[in-house]
């Protein structure tokens, strides 16, 4: 019995089989905000047990990257509303992921009297796109002060209010990939000497708060986290210090009760892998506060290696990125063995349906 393809309860929501789309970047929301074509790349993807949105932005300050959607306007709340009836249309179920960019981005990018924010005022090397001016240099962060890290607190309880209101099924807590919830937890960018800063313990505070702040408005039933021990996306660097931090953390976030933790594995694509060690331990740590609680592993799965981890209880769920780009009936491919199709890299962020919502599902593809 393949495994993947049973159903799983997560939290209150029934899922039709244990596959999940990751989540990823893709760069269509015009002015920051949902659109029909986004409603319909999701719900040509409902197929999947659980979809978890591209990264959306809590706060004008968390807009980063050109053409990122946000949650935090009524206008963008709308636009939501009609990806989740799409896929709730299809029986789906879709979290959305809450990531607020922090450092990682381009004042070009940002709306009118947003501002580049980081746990310390480190910039990041390297060039981003803007629709405004091509590729540009990252821009500097000001250092978060006290006020701020409140404010940006109560950005992520807003929105994740506003998640509920769209439809959403759940949230996401984006404390992976080196955005804003990692910045705090990682000592290369994270040199503050206060509260939120310094020891591994401190470097914690903020992502446990944010998920305090956000279980309290919508119920833990509602709240995932993704994360990404050993990750070195956006400037970041391994540290000594991974394996402690990171069992403080899920024991921390298994007593919130999170209905589950995404682990981030981005091998498959040049970075390093994460210990099988770690990720054990973050898995039994989040357990033994949450017995109950969902473990998500991700990152150059295919249909065997997910049902092996299943079955030898490594994960609950199992997540499924790049594939799910050019294979909207992904399940389907998995379940009866047919032919994966290859998503065509260069039109992973431009604008518009072109290696977006045009890739064709099997039957089609095969007339």
């Amino acid at each position: 019995m393949n495994l993947l393809f049973t159903e799983y309860t997560l939290g209150k929501n029934k899922l039709k089989n244990r596959t999940v789309m990751a989540p990823m970047t893709r760069s269509r929301a015009i002015g920051n905000i949902p659109n029909d074509l986004m409603a319909e790349y999701y719900s040509q993807r409902a197929g999947a047990g659980l979809l978890i949105t591209e990264g959306v932005s809590p706060s004008p300050n968390g807009l980063g990257y050109a053409r990122i959607p946000g949650i935090f306007s009524d206008e963008q709340v709308q636009g939501w509303k009609k990806v989740t009836d799409a896929v709730h249309t299809k029986k789906g179920r879709i979290f959305v992921q809450l990531m607020h960019s922090g450092r990682v981005g381009n004042y070009l990018n940002l709306p009118k009297g947003a501002e580049l924010v980081g746990p310390s005022a480190i910039g990041l090397k390297g060039t981003i796109w803007t629709d405004a001016e091509g590729m540009q240099s990252y821009s500097s962060p000001r250092e978060m002060n006290s006020k701020d890290i409140q404010v940006a607190i109560r950005e992520y309880v807003t929105a994740a209010e506003n998640a509920i209101k769209a439809g959403f099924d759940g949230v996401e807590l984006h404390g992976a990939n080196g955005y804003l919830i990692e910045q705090f937890l990682h000592p290369s960018a994270n040199h503050r000497t206060d509260e939120y800063g310094g020891d591994w313990k401190k470097r914690n505070r903020f992502a446990v708060e944010v998920a305090t702040a956000v279980v309290e408005a919508i119920g833990a039933d509602k709240v995932g986290i993704r994360l990404s021990p050993y990750g070195v996306f956006n400037d970041l660097e391994i540290h000594n210090e991974i394996e402690e931090q990171y069992k403080d953390l899920a024991l921390s976030l298994g007593k919130l009760g999170l209905v589950y933790i995404h682990i981030v594995n981005h091998s498959s694509m040049g970075a390093p892998a994460p210990k099988d060690s770690t990720v054990a331990l973050i898995r039994e740590s989040y357990k033994s506060q949450n017995p109950n609680g969902t473990y998500i592993l991700s990152g150059g799965y295919d249909a065997e290696r997910a049902n092996s981890d299943l079955k030898e209880k490594n994960a609950d769920l199992i997540a499924f990125g790049r594939n799910f780009i050019s294979n909207p009936d992904l399940v389907e491919r998995l379940e009866k063995g047919i032919p994966l199709a290859e998503p065509d890299a260069s039109l992973f962020y431009t604008p518009g349906e072109k290696g977006y919502t045009d890739y064709p599902v099997a039957a089609l593809s095969q007339v």
